[in-house]
């Protein structure tokens, strides 16, 4: 960034001033970046497909209804959120300028017009081969919130304009997110184990990229992937997969399940730049959510958290808070005693909500990471390309990640272009003074 020298700013001099060719090039560089911003970035919407990570309540639009205490930090009643508050999808139309995203599935008081949320907890990539009421797999996979997709489109083109509908033109300009296949990967691993896991999961993989392709024939040009999760740090998972000491790391996580993560998401990164390729003028991101949460699991107490491996919502305390038989907000007898999976006090502490699901804490310190634009593959800053707004702080306990905050970034960035503009004002009007003086001009 310019800054002016103390000496200099002190005394009142004028600074000198670079070479000519060096503000006309940091001239070219502002306008380019100018225009950048705004054709690189101007999303009048979202279009997000997904499992409970991202959903906005297409589940329990489905399947009423929702307990509490679900949404009590933000929303302070259950709002559809797998999460004591917003989802990182929340964060990420808010930082866009964007209301939230209503759910595909919900008939009373949803607005397309910027967008619309296909997620659903406990969905699948793959089509499931069994019932939600057998296994707790929801029936909208991958497939099912595509075509979704199509129908809200082509209804679209065949219905006249109407407010709460987005524009004809919008599903070429929106952003396209995908978060979803952790329900792909953990489902049957109990049973399977992580080598007959890994037989299928190139299928995830291709069907992704499948349904980036085919949303691209229809018009879509900016999708954005993100990865899948270090779930052997989840406190579910420490509690239901097999495994034994030895396998966990210095951090309580689970070696061998965070290690197959990994060889999946690197396959999911290596079928998307083959997507990338084959896809003329589109950006195919994908995005490293995994290594964020690795870090918050591993170090929650550099970023503002205490406890990482332990869940707020849950019952029996110990280690990991959480009993398989009886999940968050819902009670239980078991052996003659009433179990109660009740939420913690302070969930701004926690990384992990319900042993599966992440915090609202968690949700923003992954998005502004996101938006950062540091875990792009390719690099895609949306905090250089694009006018984000500030996110709404939930309270003063809210936490930071070790990025700077978008806000500050904002204000930083807009007293560069002024001083930028102001010292190419000043050398502008030196080159007209010599000129004249020297009746040259």
């Amino acid at each position: 960034m310019m800054s002016l020298r103390k000496a200099e700013f002190h005394s009142g001099l004028r600074p000198s001033l670079a070479p000519p060719g060096v503000f006309f090039f940091l001239l070219i560089l502002l306008f380019l970046s100018t225009t950048t911003t705004e054709a690189g970035c101007s999303f009048p919407a979202i279009f997000n497909f997904g499992d409970s990570n991202s959903e906005t309540g297409g589940f329990w639009a489905a399947f009423p209804a929702q307990r509490a205490p679900f949404g009590m930090t933000y929303f302070k009643k259950p709002a559809g959120r797998a999460s004591d508050g917003r989802a990182v999808i929340d964060f990420l139309a808010q930082a866009l300028g964007l209301p939230f995203l209503s759910p595909y599935l919900q008939s009373i008081g949803s607005n397309f017009s910027h967008g619309a949320n296909f997620a659903t907890a406990a969905s699948t990539v793959l089509l499931p081969n069994t019932s939600v009421f057998v296994t707790g797999i929801s029936p909208f996979s991958l497939a099912i919130q595509f075509n979704q997709m199509n129908e809200l489109r082509v209804r679209v083109f065949e219905m006249s304009p109407q407010d709460n509908l987005p524009s004809k033109d919008i599903f070429a300009k929106a952003l396209y997110t995908f978060d979803i296949g952790q329900n792909d990967f953990t489902s049957n691993l109990a049973t399977i184990g992580i080598e007959g896991d890994k037989q299928f999961l190139p299928q995830v993989a291709n069907q992704i990229a499948w349904t980036i392709k085919e949303l691209y024939n229809n018009g879509g040009r900016t999708f954005m992937v993100f990865n899948l999760a270090p779930i052997g740090c989840f406190p579910a998972f420490l509690t239901l997969l097999p495994h034994n000491e030895s396998d966990l790391d210095e951090y309580g996580c689970m070696i061998s399940y965070n290690n197959a993560v990994v060889d999946y998401n690197k396959l999911l990164k290596e079928t998307l730049q083959q997507t990338r390729s084959e896809l003329q003028n589109a950006s195919v991101i994908y995005v490293d959510t995994h290594s964020v949460k690795l870090e918050l699991f591993q170090h929650p107490k550099n970023h503002g958290l205490i406890y990482g491996t332990k869940a707020c919502c849950g019952s029996g305390g110990g280690t990991y808070n959480y009993n398989p038989q009886v999940f968050c907000g819902n009670s239980k007898i078991i052996n003659g005693t009433n179990v109660t999976s009740s939420a913690c006090s302070d969930p701004q502490n926690y990384v992990s909500w319900d042993g599966i699901h992440a915090t609202e804490a968690t949700n923003e310190i992954i998005a502004r990471a996101i938006l950062n634009g540091s875990y792009f593959d390719p690099p895609f800053p949306l905090s250089h390309l694009c006018n984000l707004k500030p996110i709404e702080w939930c309270d003063a306990s809210s936490n930071s990640f070790y990025f700077v905050h978008i806000f500050l970034y904002q204000v930083v960035y807009y007293f560069f272009k002024r001083t930028l503009i102001v010292a190419s004002y000043s050398f502008i009007n030196n080159i007209q003074y010599e000129l004249v003086k020297n009746q040259m001009f």
